[in-house]
């Protein structure tokens, strides 16, 4: 994408947060944004660095994580294209609590404090709306607890493959992890494919269960007859019965 060309009103226009706001008011905003290019690998932010923007992932795919003391790394979140995150930690004036680092090239949309603010000021209707893309955040958070909680590490799995979504969905449900599988029955039944986006230790990192286990499950899978593993690809040759798998 030719960062010259991207219209950053207009982009904002398409994100939930944004669709209530008139383009005069994203004219405005966008004069607070910036965008800047990641290569894979590459360190966006660290825990302890001052928080003075939220960031909206255009393109590509951004990991949240934290370090334990040992060093073991714990995923927190994968922003894929139109995900937003930061928000509620630019308000509190503290750095940053988690890491981020580029998972793909990527493209980021960084959008400064004092913009927000000062849209905040002109109509305290925008704060409603950024109130409201906070609470969804801390919703999906809640339910990744009661997910590891009340759920098996092969549910999260059989989960997370009935759900995952194209890479270049524009929804945290890109990670469905949360899904059980009285929820995935609920959907049609038939083949598909999903294409892991990331490594499989990273996505069994979000998933709080172990690489070694997460590759177990998926070879269990495989040997019932229900998955068929090409790489990176997971080719599911019948849904609802993937959904009914005993567990």
């Amino acid at each position: 994408m030719d960062i010259s060309h991207l219209d950053i009103a207009r982009y904002l226009a398409a994100l939930p947060l944004f669709q209530e706001m008139t383009l005069p008011e994203l004219q405005r905003l966008a004069t607070g944004c910036r965008l800047r290019r990641y290569a894979r690998g590459e360190g966006i932010f660290h825990v302890g660095q001052p928080c003075e923007e939220f960031h909206v992932t255009v393109t590509g795919q951004v990991k949240l994580f934290a370090l334990s003391p040992s060093g073991q790394e714990k995923v927190i979140e994968l922003a894929g294209p139109g995900i937003s995150f930061a928000e509620a930690l630019m308000f509190t004036g503290k750095p940053y609590i988690v890491n981020a680092q580029a998972l793909a090239d990527t493209l980021l949309l960084s959008v400064g404090k004092d913009a927000v603010v000062r849209e905040i000021g002109n109509d305290p209707r925008f704060a409603m709306r950024m109130l409201a893309g906070i609470s969804r955040r801390l919703h999906g958070l809640v339910h990744d607890v009661q997910t590891y909680t009340l759920h098996s590490g092969a549910q999260r799995v059989i989960g997370y493959l009935l759900h995952a979504l194209p890479e270049h969905a524009a929804d945290a449900a890109a990670l469905a992890l949360a899904a059980t599988a009285a929820q995935a029955a609920a959907h049609p039944p038939g083949a598909r494919s999903v294409s892991l986006p990331v490594s499989k230790a990273t996505i069994a990192s979000r998933l709080s269960i172990t690489p070694e286990y997460f590759s177990r499950v998926l070879h269990d899978l495989e040997s019932a007859g229900l998955i068929r593993i090409d790489k990176r690809d997971i080719h599911i040759p019948d849904a609802a019965r993937l959904a009914s798998h005993p567990l």
